[in-house]
C-alpha cells in the first residue's frame, strides 16, 4: 500500500517538471499585407489651359530727337524688317540749316584760335627781356587758351548737330515682325510719346498658357504641345519655359509655348493647349498607398526586417491611378498598398507583392452626327 502512494507521488512529481510548449514565433503571427514597390513610372493624362498669343521678345521704337516733322513712313504693320533698316524719316530741312550755321561759327572760332595762338607766340620770352611786362605776356597766352577752347566748343556743338541729323532716320533695333504702326507722314516728333512702332523680335510668336500650381510639375520644358488655334487649326508647339512664380491672386502660373510660323498665329490672339503630361518617368505609388492626417501625407513603409515604419511624403502629379512621389522613400523601396490597413507603426508583417492596379480606360471621343 505504501508503495502505491510512493509510485503516485513520483508520477504527480515527474509532472510537475514536464517540458514547457515552445511560443510561437513572431512571423507566424505577422499579419499578411500587400505591398508595392516605389519605381519611375509614366503618369497618363492630358491638360488643357487657354491663353494669349504674345511676342516671345517684343521691340519698342520712338524718335531719338524731337522737334522735327515726319516727312515719310517706310513700313506697315504685318512687314519683316531686318536690324538697321529704316522705318521711317523725319525732314531734315531745319537741321541741315542749322548744320551750315554751327559749321561757319566752328571755322570762325577756329580762326580766331589761331590768330590768338599766334599773338601769345610772338610776345613769348618778351617779359625776361623787359619788352612787356609779364602780366602782358600771361594775358595773350590765357587767350589763346580761351580761344582754342571756344572752338573746341563750337566744334563739339557741331557734332552734335551732325549725330542729331544722323538720328532722323528711324531705324529697326532688331529684326522681326511689325506688330504695329502709330506714326504718320506730318506728326511732329515729341518726347516721352507713344512708341511709333513694336516689333517682335525675330517674329516668334508664343502661347501664355495658365496652368494650376498642381498641375505645373506635369509639364517640362521642351514637352510637345498641341495647340489649337481660334480659327480651328492645329500647331505642334513646344514648352519653352515654366515661369517660377505663381499670381498670389489667381494661384496660377504661366506656361510659355513657342509657336511654328502660321497664318492664324497673330499676336493678342487666343488659343488652347493640350499638354500630353507623363513625358518623363516619376517616382510614383499607388493613390491607395497615400495616408492624410494632421501632419500631412505620408507611407508605410515596410524594411528589410518586416516592420513598418511611417515616412512622410510629398505629392505631386496623378494618373492611371497614381501618385507622384516628390520627396520620400527612395526607388525600390516597399510600402503598403492601402495605407488603411489596420497596421501600426513598429508592426510587423508579411509582406505580398501585389500587382499594379490597373490603368483607368481613356474615354472615347463621342461620334460625330
Amino acid at each position: 500500500m505504501r508503495s502505491l502512494f510512493l509510485a503516485a507521488g513520483l508520477l504527480g512529481l515527474a509532472a510537475c517538471h514536464s517540458p514547457e510548449a515552445p511560443a510561437p514565433k513572431a512571423d507566424a503571427q505577422a499579419r499578411a499585407v500587400n505591398v508595392v514597390t516605389v519605381e519611375p513610372r509614366v503618369l497618363a493624362g492630358t491638360l488643357s489651359a487657354s491663353g494669349p498669343l504674345i511676342p516671345r521678345e517684343e521691340a519698342a521704337v520712338a524718335p531719338e530727337v524731337t522737334g522735327y516733322r515726319v516727312s515719310r513712313v517706310l513700313v506697315e504693320e504685318g512687314a519683316y524688317v531686318r536690324r538697321g533698316q529704316t522705318l521711317a524719316q523725319l525732314d531734315p530741312a531745319l537741321i541741315e540749316a542749322q548744320i551750315a550755321q554751327q559749321a561757319a561759327q566752328a571755322q570762325q572760332a577756329q580762326v580766331q584760335a589761331e590768330r590768338a595762338q599766334a599773338e601769345a607766340a610772338r610776345v613769348e620770352g618778351l617779359d625776361a627781356q623787359g619788352v612787356l611786362s609779364s602780366e602782358d605776356v600771361q594775358g595773350r597766352q590765357f587767350a589763346a587758351r580761351a580761344a582754342r577752347a571756344t572752338a573746341a566748343a563750337q566744334q563739339a556743338a557741331l557734332r552734335d548737330l551732325r549725330t542729331r541729323a544722323a538720328k532722323l532716320s528711324v531705324t529697326a533695333p532688331v529684326a522681326g515682325l511689325v506688330l504695329e504702326r502709330t506714326v504718320r507722314p506730318g506728326d511732329l516728333a515729341a518726347g516721352g510719346a507713344t512708341p511709333w512702332f513694336r516689333i517682335a523680335r525675330d517674329g516668334q510668336i508664343e502661347l501664355e498658357a495658365q496652368l494650376a500650381e498642381a498641375d505645373l510639375a506635369r509639364v517640362r520644358p521642351g514637352q510637345s504641345v498641341e495647340v489649337e488655334l481660334t480659327g480651328g487649326a492645329r500647331v505642334q508647339g513646344t514648352i519653352r519655359l515654366v515661369e517660377p512664380a505663381i499670381d498670389p491672386q489667381t494661384q496660377l502660373g504661366a506656361v510659355r509655348v513657342s509657336l511654328p510660323p502660321h497664318p492664324q498665329v497673330r499676336a493678342g490672339g487666343f488659343a488652347r493647349a493640350n499638354f500630353a503630361s507623363g513625358v518623363t518617368p516619376v517616382l510614383a505609388v499607388p493613390e491607395s498607398a497615400i495616408r492624410y492626417d494632421a501632419d500631412g501625407a505620408s507611407v508605410m513603409v515596410v524594411g528589410p526586417d518586416n516592420r513598418v515604419r511611417q515616412v512622410a511624403v510629398k505629392t505631386g502629379a496623378r494618373g492611371d491611378g497614381y501618385v507622384e512621389l516628390v520627396s520620400g522613400p527612395a526607388a525600390g523601396s516597399r510600402v503598403l498598398q492601402r495605407a488603411a490597413s489596420l497596421v501600426l507603426p513598429g508592426d510587423v508583417v508579411k509582406p505580398v507583392q501585389a500587382a499594379p492596379p490597373a490603368a483607368k480606360a481613356a474615354p472615347q471621343p463621342a461620334a460625330k452626327r
